[in-house]
């Protein structure tokens, strides 16, 4: 009872994390707006957001092992905390960057302190129902953050004031569990070379996933603005494409473990790129149209990421497993560190319609890098299990790993 009493605290602090977090893009893209911020500069807080993200999973372990699980945390839900107060104390694109890394060191580090504990506590019995719940409340949590922005008022204290206490709350669930802690992770050795030589497509679709994963969460409530959505609207468009890739998963799964990764990975960026051409060409249409290609887009892109990791553990062993999970983050992260920035440089030339035009040439570039890859070598003679992959922290490989292995 008092481990299931742990899990439910672990995720009750998932669920506050996200609506802190999963609220401060889209309400700084809304509040750069109103402050006369370039279209540019606003770019640049998402990429800062991710500059921070990937700081934090490697310099996470560090600091767990150094002072524990329950203060690590702490200390990386209180940097989310600090980027949340002090938005409204100094108004500025530059300074905001800054606070916005903070953000990123809060998600990577509290999400690595929550999958770590998670790895250490899971018991063969409950580990599927435990993980299941965990992906749910990740993917509920997410979305609904992002509809807290038709009542959070940009460039309000009261806005970020009330991040920050969420940001301040999660600290309290993990906290206060009488739970022993588990013991310190070891950190994964990173070798994104070897891992681009063992599958050079895996690391291609995590490095599209992150491009259009990171352009669209923090580009894409520029794009509604610029449509004529509202900030309730906006919200609703966001969540719908988180809502869209979570329904994704189940399908896809049952495909990419039926079939030839590399063509599921090739017709899902071919569908990704017919929705980018819808967006581009209809998304001044009414608002449920618009919702409805926003779920299209969630349903082709965001399955990218499980897929390419899927295809890349097929040609690793399982002793590698877990480093070659922190190399496919690692080349993640170079993709949603700088999209976000190229995204909004480009919206501010060529238009709103100019996002999708670059989150498609990216799934062109991915489209026929794939099919040279089929013809460079056949597909793997014994493939893992697809798995659903949030995209947190390497924690989440060795999760899986345990998972595979019983």
């Amino acid at each position: 009872m008092r481990l299931l009493i742990s899990f439910a605290a672990l995720l009750f602090s998932i669920t506050l994390l996200q609506l802190s977090s999963g609220a401060i893009g889209p309400l700084d893209v809304l509040s750069g707006i109103q402050e006369g911020f370039t279209t540019t500069q606003i770019g640049l807080l998402g990429s800062s957001h991710f500059l921070g993200f990937f700081i934090g999973c490697w310099w996470s372990p560090r600091l767990i092992g150094t002072i524990g699980h329950s203060r690590a945390f702490a200390v990386f839900a209180a940097m989310g905390a600090i980027g949340a107060l002090a938005h409204p104390i100094i108004i500025g694109p530059n300074v905001w960057a800054f606070l916005r890394i903070l953000s990123g060191l809060c998600v990577a580090g509290c999400y690595t302190v929550i999958e770590a504990w998670f790895q250490a506590k899971l018991t063969n019995e409950i580990r599927g129902r435990v993980m299941g719940a965990y992906r749910v409340v990740d993917i509920s949590a997410s979305a609904l953050a992002q509809t807290m922005i038709a009542f959070l008022e940009p460039a309000s204290y009261v806005s970020y004031n009330i991040l920050a206490i969420l940001a301040c709350a999660c600290i309290l669930p993990l906290t206060l569990t009488t739970s022993q802690q588990p013991a310190v992770p070891s950190a994964p050795r990173l070798h994104p070379i070897r891992t681009a030589i063992t599958s050079p497509l895996g690391v291609a679709g995590v490095v599209v996933a992150g491009v259009s994963s990171a352009a669209f969460r923090m580009v894409g409530p520029i794009y509604g603005s610029e449509i004529g959505l509202t900030r309730s609207q906006i919200g609703t468009f966001l969540a719908t494409v988180l809502i869209g890739g979570a329904i994704a998963q189940f399908p896809v799964g049952y495909l990419a473990d039926k079939f030839d990764r590399r063509w599921v990975l090739i017709w899902l960026s071919l569908a990704s790129i017919a929705v980018c051409i819808l967006l581009t060409m209809f998304g001044n249409t009414h608002p449920m149209g618009v919702y409805a290609m926003a779920a299209l887009f969630g349903l082709t892109t965001f399955p990218i990421f499980s897929v390419s990791a899927a295809h890349a553990n097929d040609f690793t062993t399982a002793e590698k497993r877990v480093e070659l999970n922190a190399s496919l983050m690692f080349c993640y992260g170079i993709g949603a560190i700088f999209a976000p920035l190229i995204a909004s440089s480009l919206i501010q030339s060529h238009g709103p319609t100019a996002l999708f035009a670059f989150i498609s040439i990216a799934h062109f570039g991915l489209v026929i890098f794939g099919g040279w890859r089929m013809l460079a070598r056949p597909s793997a003679a014994k493939r893992t299990s697809y798995r659903y992959m949030p995209r947190t922290s390497f924690q989440i490989g060795k999760l899986l790993k345990r998972q595979k292995r019983d």
